[in-house]
């Protein structure tokens, strides 16, 4: 089966996201695939790549980035939720004058209609949220 997750739960804030990764990780052994997560409200959080979170807790952005380089996972952060909440990529601390950015690849800031396409073209949409 062929599986994409909406993720909208902050990493660290309640368990969605590392829920969220287990599941995604758990699937994944059973031979499923897993086409893309897609990071909605404060789950755009789970891309900044600023995060640092003490040794003794799991890296949920690395984490994703390990699901990326390992299963070809496409990792879609929506564009809105992400500037509403400053974090943007290298173009977009361009065009809107900033000196730095909180996103990069293996993450990508997307539109919603990237999520219809996936709802569209998946057998399943898990949504995890708080």
């Amino acid at each position: 089966m062929r599986y994409a997750i909406l993720l909208m739960g902050a990493p660290y804030s309640d368990q969605a996201s590392h829920s969220a990764l287990r599941f995604a990780r758990a699937l994944l052994a059973r031979g499923h695939r897993l086409e893309t997560v897609f990071f909605y409200h404060d789950g755009v959080y789970n891309a900044a790549r600023l995060a640092a979170p003490p040794q003794d807790e799991p890296h949920l952005v690395d984490g994703w980035a390990a699901l990326h380089a390992e299963h070809g996972v496409t990792l879609q952060v929506c564009i809105a939720a992400a500037l509403r909440r400053g974090l943007l990529d290298e173009r977009e601390a361009s065009r809107h004058g900033k000196s730095g950015y909180s996103v990069e690849a293996p993450f990508e800031l997307t539109g919603l209609g990237q999520l219809v396409d996936v709802g569209l073209s998946c057998d399943r949409l898990v949504t995890f949220g708080p």
